[in-house]
């Protein structure tokens, strides 16, 4: 039955699974020295800038902390 037959195939390891060395259609096109030269900005990486969401809620948590810092401070 297929069952068996699939069993079989797995018993004598003819899955062997993906090639150990990957290969990446970027990799192959560029030379080593196109990412040493590449540069990270932490506010444009991969083509995204920080959404203005991001912005708003990051000067909420900003005001919750001053909020609670308040509190313990004068009560």
């Amino acid at each position: 039955s297929d069952y068996h037959q699939l069993g079989h195939n797995l018993r004598i390891n003819l899955f062997q699974g993906g090639p150990l060395k990957s290969q990446s259609l970027m990799r192959d096109s560029y030379t080593p020295d196109v990412f040493q030269k590449a540069v990270i900005d932490p506010r444009h990486w991969h083509g995204r800038k920080i959404s203005e969401l991001g912005r708003w809620y990051k000067k909420y948590f900003i005001d919750l902390n001053t909020q609670k810092a308040m509190k313990e401070k004068y009560g």
